[in-house]
């Protein structure tokens, strides 16, 4: 098997908080040797060059353009599609702060908002919600930076964009607008520019089937889903997708590859 491109997610995959997957380091550098490396996120509460320190502080050197997040293509996305849109954030300040730089505003009320965006929030309260409600109900298009319940950590799972969506989904009745994180085909067309490299000769690696292997899928890549994260051993598969290798952690992943 050739891989020319390895797309690693990171929380669950090569740490869980501020600890390293044990041989998630040696994984890597194996990686490196034989192929480009390019790491991807759902979390979006940070700028890339965050993340780049993070992994070279716990012993993986990384360049902040070896990271992509959904961030990058959430704006992007919203920019070209709403320019100067008047949005309402469920999210953190680092997304609010990109969507401002990119020309958007914030809505003040409910009536003036034209999109509403759904994120990681880890201050999320009545107001956020209620306002996200009220804007949907009246016709404002609804986006998510990604679609996860919950993200792992080394102290336990916390809340996710995920539980934004089912409470906007069950109070208006119909699905969201959009999501531009894993799994969609705009962040797997991202994460192949960090890559440059051919669906078939890529490689996604994470823990999550509805994410990770499922965007690795759709998008024709091959998949590999570590166990260390989200998912448990016996739920391997889910809605229809099943990873090409399935290993307890990355660990195990380069010696699986070198037996194909």
């Amino acid at each position: 098997m050739k891989i020319k491109g390895f797309i690693l997610d990171l929380d669950g995959t090569i740490y869980l908080g501020d600890k390293l997957v044990p041989g998630a380091r040696e994984a890597v550098e194996w990686m490196r040797a034989r192929a480009r490396v390019a790491f991807l996120t759902n979390k979006p509460i940070d700028a890339p060059a965050c993340y780049a320190e993070k992994l070279t502080r716990l012993g993986i050197p990384t360049e902040p353009d070896d990271v992509l997040t959904s961030v990058a293509t959430t704006v992007d996305h919203l920019c070209a599609k709403f320019p100067g849109g008047r949005f309402h954030l469920v999210g953190e300040e680092y997304l609010r702060g990109q969507l401002v730089q990119a020309g958007m505003q914030v809505a003040a009320t409910p009536g003036q908002t034209e999109l509403v965006v759904l994120s990681l929030d880890r201050t999320l309260d009545y107001g956020k919600l209620h306002h996200a409600y009220l804007a949907a109900k009246s016709g404002a298009r609804v986006y998510a930076t990604n679609p996860d319940l919950v993200c792992p950590t080394d102290t336990g799972d916390i809340i996710d964009a995920g539980a934004s969506i089912a409470v906007i989904e069950a109070l208006t009745r119909r699905p969201i607008d959009g999501v531009f994180g894993k799994p969609s085909r705009a962040m797997a067309g991202a994460a192949r520019t960090r890559t440059r490299t051919l669906p078939d000769e890529t490689i996604v690696v994470g823990d999550r089937v509805e994410t990770d292997i499922a965007m690795g899928l759709e998008a024709g890549m091959r998949t590999a889903l570590v166990l260390s994260g989200a998912t448990r051993q016996g739920a391997e598969e889910r809605g229809g997708y099943r990873p090409d290798f399935v290993v307890p952690s990355i660990r195990e992943l380069p010696r699986v590859l070198e037996e194909q």
